[in-house]
């Protein structure tokens, strides 16, 4: 029995990373002589891992307000998680920051990998000590196996050849697909700025025009959130991208994506005089040992284009790697350069 419970901590480890759109553990690890116990520890797991992803984040700083599958008719159904400061009052109006992938925000006791942003916490305090003018933060969960397909920047995938993009949607990593569909990031950007903000301005005392409006991710987030900034600049002011996935995939052999997205900034770019802000930032192991060489590309483009150093931020965090511990510890960074 021991065994069994050994192995439905595997089968439960690889539904939380399939969540997270990680893609660091896959059920071909499993020997044949397993395949039944499997298939039922399989299946129990995935109706715990229900109950428990449906629990709402204890935060330790404001008050967290969960909308349960926020319905659209652009994308899949996902929960939505309101964090409102502490002393939120109806009478007073607030900035607003959206962030990628929800569910890794608030508390790490819920999070596939017992890390979390902790953003309550560095977010809340900024605002105590009135380092930040006062803002609330909407968590958007990610859709689990649709998380690339949804983030990755839709014009820049259409740029690549039918070839590169037909290989890239047929790609796996330990036996997974890399997408779990064709790319879609046009209607996820559709959901949040017709959907999701108004019903946020709407239900919450927000500031909704663009001055006041921001949008933050890591990762494949970080990509979607710049992507969201570039198509839509009248409705964000400023975006911060952590540890941005330039690569798209995990490798730079023969890879033609960086260089697309590259094209496609070049090309849509918000005007510096527009006022936009733009922070960007990388580690230099793991993952984000990848990233040094093109986010330098990406600063040269926008020195080029006249980005001041109010506007743009890009920093290197030395022997820091891809994780929701190594984003908590400098969120009070970007977060700092866009609300202050």
């Amino acid at each position: 029995m021991q065994n069994y419970n050994k192995l439905f901590v595997k089968v439960q480890k690889y539904l939380s990373d399939t969540a997270k759109g990680s893609d660091k553990w896959c059920l071909s690890n499993f020997s044949k002589k397993n395949n039944f116990f499997c298939s039922f520890f399989f299946l129990f797991g995935c109706l715990f891992t229900t109950k428990l992803t449906a629990q709402i984040p204890v935060v330790s700083l404001g008050s967290l307000q969960r909308h349960e599958n926020f319905k659209s008719k652009y994308v899949q159904a996902r929960h939505i998680d309101v964090w409102l400061p502490p002393n939120y009052t109806p009478t007073q109006r607030y900035a607003v920051l959206y962030m990628q992938d929800g569910q890794m925000l608030f508390d790490s006791t819920q999070t596939w990998n017992k890390q979390a942003w902790e953003a309550d916490q560095t977010i809340g305090n900024l605002q105590l000590q009135k380092a930040i003018q006062p803002c609330i933060v909407v968590g958007i969960h990610n859709n689990g196996s649709l998380r690339r397909s949804e983030y990755f920047p839709q014009q820049a995938f259409e740029n690549l050849t039918p070839f590169q993009q037909d290989t890239l949607l047929k790609a796996k990593r330990n036996n997974q697909p890399l997408f779990g569909g064709a790319v879609q990031s046009d209607a996820y950007l559709r959901f949040l700025v017709k959907e999701l903000k108004p019903f946020i301005d709407k239900q919450y005392a927000t500031l909704p025009d663009q001055q006041h409006t921001f949008i933050a991710g890591s990762s494949m987030g970080g990509l979607i959130s710049l992507y969201a900034l570039c198509q839509y600049p009248k409705v964000f002011g400023g975006v911060a991208c952590l540890s941005t996935h330039w690569t798209g995939i995990f490798s730079t052999q023969n890879n033609p994506i960086p260089a697309s997205l590259l094209a496609y900034l070049d090309k849509k770019l918000p005007k510096p005089r527009k006022k936009h802000k733009l922070y960007f930032d990388y580690g230099t192991v793991s993952l984000d040992s990848l990233y040094p060489p093109y986010q330098k590309q990406v600063d040269s483009l926008l020195h080029k284009k006249g980005f001041t150093a109010t506007q743009w931020k890009t920093q290197a965090f030395e022997g820091k790697d891809h994780s929701e511990k190594a984003w908590k510890e400098r969120l009070a960074i970007p977060v700092l350069f866009l609300l202050k």
